[in-house]
């Protein structure tokens, strides 16, 4: 059997046999029933409707962070998110999903908000790897003040595709190309995980604006977890089956997704590794001429 019919019939015998829905509900539980609380300055509080917020808070000391308490192969990810206000240079806050196995051969979907000084916009960093490989940044301004209120960031991640969400707009899309022989996130079950940390070196301007300790403690906010995701079990029916919601099981971008994903490329883009040719100045990596 050749290599790419044996990943064929590997990913048929997880998804048929190992793996179940699992919905689970923002508004039925606590956050905190989903998730690990990891280290750092990680506080729950109860706002005046009742809703738990959690907040992770970064100083010169302490990072903070937090995690799912289960791992999924596949499932869309939503988390209501307001972020660090102010001169929040050199200081990100992250949403990303992660494999546990060997990290040579990790699997990642990133997430990254890259602080700024006060009064210019935040950067939404994105990143994706598979079997190990990365190094496909792409990044985008958003086009409002996440500082203010809350604003609900998502991944989709089906066989299909991964899908990067923001209010429900479709920011950034990677299709599975595994018969090109493209790495895609498809065998290893992921975690998610949130955290804030300091990334002066890079993370405002290149690195030139550098964190502002008088400003600290540096704090980002948290609320509405939502997953909606397959989880895994030793027996179970077909993933994406059984469920009253399991359209992103099959969710592939229609002509409207395609049209809203373009506006944001047009108006919102700031990189692209697929367009960098000081980066790439011999060819750009093989899944660029059809994301």
């Amino acid at each position: 059997m050749g290599r790419l019919a044996r990943r064929a019939c590997l990913l048929g015998s997880l998804v048929e046999a190992f793996y179940l829905i699992l919905a689970v509900s923002p508004v039925a539980s606590d956050m905190t029933d989903s998730l690990d609380l990891l280290w750092g300055d990680t506080k729950v509080e109860y706002d005046s409707g009742g809703r738990q917020t959690v907040s992770l808070s970064l100083d010169r000391w302490t990072t903070s962070a937090f995690r799912s308490k289960s791992k999924h192969l596949f499932g869309r990810f939503d988390m209501d998110i307001k972020l660090v206000p102010g001169d929040s240079a050199g200081t990100i806050t992250t949403l990303y999903m992660l494999t546990e196995g060997p990290w040579e051969e990790h699997d990642e979907v990133d997430l990254e908000f890259l602080g700024n000084s006060s009064g210019e916009p935040y950067t939404l960093h994105t990143n994706i790897y598979a079997r190990g490989r990365g190094g496909r940044e792409k990044q985008y301004r958003l086009w409002f003040d996440p500082t203010q209120d809350f604003h609900t960031y998502s991944i989709l991640w089906n066989p299909q595709e991964i899908l990067i969400l923001v209010d429900g707009t479709p920011v950034r899309q990677m299709k599975n190309q595994q018969r090109k022989d493209i790495p895609f996130p498809l065998y290893q079950p992921m975690r998610l995980y949130s955290s804030i940390w300091n990334a002066e070196d890079w993370a405002t301007q290149g690195g030139r604006v550098k964190t502002d300790w008088s400003q600290a403690p540096f704090t980002s906010l948290f609320r509405n977890y939502s997953a909606v995701a397959c989880v895994s079990q030793k027996t179970a029916w077909i993933c994406g089956r059984g469920s009253s919601d399991s359209s992103w099981f099959t969710h592939v971008l229609d002509g409207e997704g395609q049209r809203k994903l373009k506006e944001v490329d047009e108006k919102h883009k700031i990189y692209d590794y697929c367009v960098d040719s000081r980066r790439y100045p011999n060819g750009y990596p093989p899944e660029c001429g059809s994301q």
